[in-house]
């Protein structure tokens, strides 16, 4: 009974083998976690930046669109000015434009741009309003078209150019701010990621010292006081804290030394006795 209570006691005992997996397992845990966390925040930063940055960029391509219908038309009228030919006149296409507005006003991410698209809307209703009275313009013998041309519609097409043109730098500034929201989430996303290489290498500093304090060290000792007991025949007295298969062996060790110190004692001394014994009968039989 008593050396089935013993085993049990040394069964409970934390081996060396635990203690080294659930070190190594607990630094491959945080790295691993930390991995994860870094690419799922990576992804999700990632892909909602990409949504906003394509929204920009179809909204800068949009009211590129306009710029260039409006400039073409007011190109063409001009030129029917310049050349005083009315068969020149263009048809502006209003219902792709309109297509075109209503595609600009969906794909915006900010409600700072909505009033910038107002603008631009009322100063194209502005600017269509008097170019609709272009043929009336131009066929009235008592009004100059050119002084009309420069006086009342092309106002009218710098008023809506400005308006497109502040559209542009709001959508500009909000690609900015977006690319920098993306930069800043990339480093934030990436931050778990130096964290827990930071923490893997403290955790592989730490266990290389507990590793190199608590095994490597007492292996060491033990290894000398072997030696030093072979050469000297010094008794191997090293002694350190731990209650694991380590601490085992050294206890055996120092027993096993121990005892051969004793077995090695009792030879002498039998030799000696031995010497003695014969000694006595060599006095005796010189006698």
């Amino acid at each position: 009974m008593v050396v089935l209570n013993i085993r049990k006691k040394k069964e409970k005992k934390p081996s060396m083998k635990k203690k080294l997996f659930f070190s190594l397992g607990s630094l491959a845990m945080i790295l691993l976690l930390s991995s994860v966390i870094s690419i799922i925040e990576y992804r999700r930063m990632s892909d909602y930046v990409s949504e906003l940055i394509a929204a920009n960029i179809k909204s800068i391509n949009l009211s590129q669109k306009l710029a260039d219908l409006t400039q073409e038309y007011n190109d063409q009228m001009l030129a029917v000015v310049v050349q005083n030919d009315i068969s020149l006149m263009p048809d502006f296409n209003l219902d792709y434009f309109n297509a075109q507005s209503d595609s600009l006003r969906s794909s915006f991410t900010s409600s700072r741009m909505l009033p910038k698209v107002d603008s631009v809307v009322m100063s194209f209703d502005a600017f269509m309003k008097t170019s609709l009275k272009f043929d009336e313009i131009f066929l009235a013998d008592n009004v100059n078209t050119g002084e009309w041309f420069f006086g009342s519609l092309q106002p009218r097409y710098t008023k809506l150019r400005q308006d497109l043109m502040s559209l542009n730098e709001v959508i500009h500034d909000e690609l900015l701010r977006n690319s920098a929201d993306f930069d800043a989430g990339f480093y934030r996303s990436i931050i778990p990621g130096v964290v827990s290489v930071g923490a893997g290498l403290l955790l592989i500093v730490l266990l290389l010292y507990f590793t190199m304090a608590y095994y490597v060290k007492p292996i060491y000792r033990m290894s000398d006081g072997i030696d030093s007991y072979r050469l000297t025949g010094r008794r191997h007295v090293y002694e350190f804290d731990g209650d694991d298969q380590l601490a085992n062996i050294n206890t055996g060790v120092t027993e096993l030394i121990e005892e051969n110190v004793e077995y090695k004692k009792r030879i002498k001394a039998l030799r000696d006795e031995r010497e003695r014994l014969f000694q006595t009968i060599s006095d005796c039989t010189a006698e």
